[in-house]
């Protein structure tokens, strides 16, 4: 394993590099997590790719140095694409999981004939979600929504009077709950949903950009997913022409290693 760092701008990407396979594999985790997430799903593809596994900003040791500034669809297609000059990257793969499923997303749009194929675990970014539409945009709710984080018996009240009246389930609470129970964390929760605000994406572009390159496509979404549910595949999915699509017995946090399982049954039956 090699642990690096890519500077561009103000912005430091940190990524760790992950087996010896021919094909190049760039892997973006999950909201709270790091690059450390995707270590047995990568060792389980090593003999295919070699994965390009990073931090997301505001999670492990990456970082972003543009405050509130949003970032924009086009710079981080400049800044991808100084990174695949610099490691010689002709096309790629791609894998996402939940909140690295944007960062995904984002990379298909700007370089989609370079795209090979792409993993998508439980993606954000093919449904809005009202909830984080509502935190962020106007910038009255913004500054509503960075009062919560900075005060959070605010925040916990308004998240228990939403699951009393229905409007969020038991894994929503506890899983909102989990997340802002520190201020490293609650300041992580602002700064993700403030910064990827404007990485929203058109499924009838996305679709049509998967079908005109024919790139193959695996989506992974948990029978119990609570936070990403399988049906809200639906605006993606029934637009494509050709797709995989399983539902695995997990949840929103076990899906990766229930992928695993799903994936290292497929390599058994290629070998």
């Amino acid at each position: 394993m090699s642990s690096r760092f890519f500077h561009f701008g103000k912005s430091t990407l940190h990524y760790t590099i992950l087996g010896s396979g021919p094909e190049c594999l760039l892997m973006f985790h999950g909201f709270g997590q790091d690059n450390n997430s995707f270590s047995l799903l990568s060792k389980i593809l090593s003999k295919q790719y070699t994965a390009y596994v990073f931090d997301l900003f505001f999670h492990g040791q990456s970082t972003w140095g543009h405050g509130e500034v949003p970032l924009e669809k086009e710079y981080w297609k400049e800044m991808l694409d100084e990174f695949l000059k610099e490691h010689q990257i002709k096309n790629f793969s791609m894998a996402g999981f939940s909140l690295g499923g944007k960062f995904v997303l984002a990379s298909l749009e700007a370089f989609p004939e370079k795209i090979r194929s792409l993993i998508l675990l439980a993606p954000d970014g093919i449904k809005i979600n009202f909830w984080y539409t509502l935190a962020t945009y106007p910038s009255l709710f913004r500054r509503i929504f960075k009062s919560m984080i900075r005060h959070p018996g605010r925040f916990q009240s308004i998240v228990r009077w939403l699951h009393d009246w229905g409007l969020v389930n038991n894994f929503v609470l506890k899983f909102a709950s989990f997340q802002m129970n520190s201020a490293e964390k609650r300041a992580r929760v602002y700064y993700s949903w403030v910064v990827f605000r404007h990485l929203r994406f058109d499924m009838n572009h996305i679709a049509e950009l998967i079908n005109r390159y024919r790139i193959p496509l695996t989506l992974v979404v948990g029978q119990y997913d609570k936070i990403i549910k399988p049906k809200s595949m639906e605006l993606l999915i029934n637009k494509l022409e050709d797709y995989t699509f399983e539902t695995p017995e997990a949840g929103h946090t076990g899906l990766i290693a229930a992928s695993g399982e799903y994936f290292s049954a497929l390599q058994r039956l290629r070998e």
